[in-house]
């Protein structure tokens, strides 16, 4: 017996499974309990465990935003840290840089802008020029525009060209 859909009814449904032998009757029993087990557990399941930990991280994310905002006020009215009096960039930027043993690792220098100082390093240690950067930042208020970072073969040594900005 052949079902379709315009005769598809429970009785339809009954009379079929009536017709098939004993095994198919056991494999069509055993079917009905697996596909929604296998649907719940398989599909059900991890969706709503992907849905809820997108709610955690929304949640997580609008707690940050929150923060921020609240924050962001003091910050702005924070003073700024002090620029070395009336020197320029590159003797800021020369000094340090002696001063945190990378002299001789800067390779070149080239002005990027007002206030701007394009530099490029060569061999440098990875930590001493990431704790000079920070040193520039927190002392004198440069800040990193940009930064490209490399391998420079041996490990911990990094080859870097770096955009420094006064503010």
């Amino acid at each position: 017996m052949k079902l379709s859909a315009e005769r598809l009814s429970f009785a339809s449904i009954a009379q079929w499974f009536a017709a098939l032998s004993g095994r198919e009757q056991r494999i069509v029993q055993l079917g009905a309990v697996l596909v929604p087990v296998l649907f719940v557990f398989g599909v059900l399941l991890p969706l709503d465990r992907s849905v809820a930990q997108a709610h955690a991280r929304l949640l997580k994310k609008r707690n940050d935003l929150a923060w921020m905002q609240g924050v962001a006020p003091e910050l702005a009215a924070s003073p700024q840290p002090p620029s070395a009096a009336g020197e320029s960039l590159l003797v800021i930027v020369d000094r340090s840089a002696r001063e945190s043993g990378l002299a001789g690792s800067l390779a070149g220098s080239e002005p990027a802008g007002p206030g701007a100082l394009s530099l490029r390093l060569q061999k440098a240690p990875f930590d001493a020029l990431i704790a000079w950067l920070a040193r520039l930042a927190q002392q004198n208020g440069i800040r990193v525009d940009s930064a490209t970072v490399d391998s420079a073969g041996a490990p911990g040594l990094v080859n870097a060209a770096v955009v420094l900005h006064t503010g």
